[in-house]
């Protein structure tokens, strides 16, 4: 059954809020029938990730979605069957006062962060009474085991992933149209989307002096004004800079499926957030994941419970490795240097470990349609 969806959305940190909440839309849409709208305060931040989306309109369709530039001066509108809290955001009051009113009530949501951590399957799915009006809200937390909400995936990603990371010629191609004609044949292809770190530097000088060659490519964006900082000159999107072993490409920010492309066409991903770090597992490539700093070293805490649960089943050296360059990444530590090394020495281990973990990530389920079914339990 068709049911109508409200999403709100507010960009706090650029791509990634954007990104998972866009994805969802789109999937909800694209796959499932449903009818979207999506709320967005910054349009601007959403065209880097989707190309089709047009700044100045107030309202616009987007792959079947309706995009609402959502102001403070909101205008009165009927909510929607099922009330999307992207990451908590605080929704309008009048929203509120009309989903109160609204008969029958909302199904609401709060999409939470994803977590790695055992209290999220003890929370998934509670829910919270409004002190004031007569709504109940759920916590719906993405997960990586069944008594979570699971992960964004669409329906055609690993036959889209299987059939480019097999074609030679289509991972050339790609590199081409990015600008990349040199450098990449022999070399170890990664990607750099990372928030500031201070570890950058030593990994730029242990790459730079390595012995294997090394394409770095870095998106438009933090990660690039770090890097030119480093070498002293700006670094421009379509330009390479090399410095003995290490090849910096710059390369434009990319929409999501592009950037897809991006990580299924690389060896090793740096990745960020939660966004690119979701699509990192999926893109079946070892990957280092900079979670977002928090206070009280938080985020140190939420990294090492994903890295635990990633190298299960791992031998222990190549555990041990991935273990250490994750935290000195998330530390911003020097010794990024020797865990490099570390982690390089059982880089064919970890290769096949990824291509196996993003094979057991589906035992979590798809969060689309988990979260579709969980709304229609919840319908009056």
């Amino acid at each position: 059954m068709t049911r109508t969806w409200d999403i709100f959305c507010s960009v706090v940190d650029n791509y990634g809020d954007i990104g998972v909440c866009w994805r969802l839309a789109r999937q909800l849409s694209s796959e499932l029938g449903q009818s979207v709208r999506l709320w967005v305060d910054d349009l601007a931040s959403f065209r880097r990730v989707c190309r089709d989306v047009d700044p100045a309109l107030e309202i616009q369709q987007v792959y079947g979605v309706e995009v609402w530039h959502w102001s403070e001066a909101m205008a009165a509108v009927q909510p929607a069957d099922i009330v999307i809290e992207g990451f908590g955001v605080r929704l309008p009051d009048n929203y509120l006062a009309a989903m109160a009113e609204r008969r029958p009530r909302p199904v609401w949501i709060n999409l939470e962060h994803l977590s790695a951590e055992p209290w999220v399957e003890g929370c998934h799915g509670l829910p919270s009474p409004h002190p004031a009006l007569p709504l109940v809200k759920h916590f719906f937390f993405p997960g990586f085991t069944a008594a979570t909400g699971g992960l964004l995936i669409e329906r055609e990603l690993v036959q889209a992933r299987d059939a480019f990371q097999s074609n030679a010629g289509a991972i050339a191609g790609f590199r081409n149209g990015l600008g990349i004609t040199s450098g990449a044949d022999g070399a170890l292809c990664v990607s750099l989307f990372c928030y500031n770190n201070a570890a950058l530097p030593a990994l730029v000088a242990e790459w730079s002096a390595g012995e294997l060659p090394i394409v770095c490519m870095v998106p438009a964006g933090r990660a690039l004004d770090q890097l030119s900082a480093i070498v002293g000159h700006r670094i421009e999107p379509g330009s390479c800079t090399v410095r003995d072993k290490l090849t910096i490409a710059a390369i434009p920010f990319l929409d999501i499926d592009q950037y897809d492309r991006l990580l299924w066409a690389c060896d090793v991903n740096f990745v960020r957030g939660e966004d690119s770090f979701v699509r990192a597992q999926w893109a079946a490539r070892p990957l280092v994941w900079q979670a977002y700093v928090q206070k009280e070293d938080a985020h140190i805490a939420k990294q090492a419970a994903f890295v635990d649960r990633y190298v299960d089943g791992l031998d222990e050296p190549t555990a041990t490795a991935m273990r250490s360059i994750h935290t000195a990444w998330n530390r911003q530590s020097p010794e990024i240097a020797r865990c490099w090394r570390a982690f390089m020495a059982r880089r064919q281990a970890a290769a096949v470990h990824a291509q196996a973990w993003a094979g057991r990530l589906a035992g979590g389920g798809n969060l689309a349609i988990k979260l579709a079914e969980f709304c229609r339990n919840r319908l009056e």
